[in-house]
């Protein structure tokens, strides 16, 4: 990627990484339902806004708008609510970590949900590895019995999974403008937390502060529109794989936010259990083996022309080897120092 590219994708996974922290002051003022209900419809009121102002039109199609609502649920409603109300539980650095399970999950629903994305043995042992690491953070919960906070961590899971079948579902979208995509979404999130809002009455029993308040209007606007918009710029220029490195950056931020600003304490277990999230993501995402494999084999072909000429020729640059290999193909000596 370009450094433009990085530079968007770390700037991303801030604003994803932030809705953890605006969440977790929200909630010092906020009802859990509240939060969910702000947030989505002060996003959709600017996504729906920008749509207009780009002179593009919202579709008309029931059909389509049925399938909004259903993405709706799985990609916002869902996963929003499991989060907030998680994080009533946990802290939220350990919540950005369960959180990044979420390409786990996409990858074994994809498997059984889908027929062009099956399970190979690579994915199947990163699969097995980060649910290793959840096993780890739980694991304090399960030895003593559940409590409130193993459930809350059980709800962001359950936020993972629900994303992970929004990945599966979503892939239909792809006639449809992704903001008028991501607005027909947000739409649809409102209507379906608008009577779970009048019913709990959680906007009459919030008691919110000038901090809580703030911290809305970042998660509704910078971790939700600006983000969405930011992600699906990175996804035209970088491509749909790159863009999930974004996972591995989001609990970075998180963290960081947690520690140093909420005096949030991780503790070795919930280290432990993150390192073997990221060993199965990269496991799954395969890219970093395949370079490691790839320098290993270009090495080994060097050390093989060496022993089949020994003769005093130098390689120009011996820590890349690429260009070697290239002669090596086309039966070519290496070109050699004077």
């Amino acid at each position: 990627m370009k450094p433009s590219e990085w530079a968007m994708l770390v700037v991303l996974s801030v604003f994803w990484g932030g809705s953890f922290f605006f969440v977790e002051v929200a909630l010092r003022g906020f009802q859990p339902f509240a939060i969910v209900f702000l947030r989505v419809v002060l996003a959709a009121i600017i996504l729906t806004s920008v749509v207009y102002l780009g002179r593009r039109r919202l579709p008309a199609s029931p059909r389509v708008w049925g399938a909004y609502l259903v993405m709706g649920a799985l990609n916002n409603a869902i996963p929003f609510s499991l989060i907030v109300w998680g994080q009533t539980r946990v802290d939220s650095g350990v919540a950005s970590i369960l959180n990044a399970t979420t390409p786990i999950f996409t990858v074994l629903l994809a498997h059984f949900m889908t027929s062009d994305e099956h399970l190979t043995i690579r994915k199947i042992l990163g699969v097995l590895i980060g649910f290793f690491g959840v096993y780890i953070m739980l694991q304090p919960e399960l030895k003593n019995g559940f409590s409130w906070r193993g459930l809350g961590q059980v709800a962001v899971l359950g936020a993972a999974a629900s994303y992970g079948l929004a990945g599966v579902f979503g892939k239909r979208f792809k006639k449809t403008a992704p903001v008028v995509n991501s607005a027909g979404m947000l739409i649809c999130s409102s209507i379906i937390m608008l009577p779970l809002v009048l019913m709990t009455g959680a906007l009459g029993l919030s008691q919110p502060s000038a901090a809580a308040i703030a911290a809305i209007c970042g998660l509704a606007t910078v971790s939700t529109a600006l983000a969405y918009l930011l992600y699906f710029r990175i996804l035209a220029s970088a491509g749909a794989t790159n863009v999930l490195l974004v996972t591995f950056l989001i609990p970075v931020s998180a963290l960081f936010l947690g520690i140093a600003v909420l005096g949030e304490v991780i503790h070795m277990l919930e280290y432990a259990g993150m390192g073997c999230i990221f060993l199965g993501l990269m496991i799954i995402d395969g890219r970093i083996l395949s370079r490691i494999k790839n320098r290993v084999e270009g090495r080994q072909k060097i050390r093989s022309y060496r022993e089949i000429h020994p003769d005093p020729a130098k390689f120009e640059d011996a820590a890349d080897p690429s260009e070697a290999i290239f002669s090596l193909r086309f039966n070519k000596h290496p070109r050699v120092k004077p």
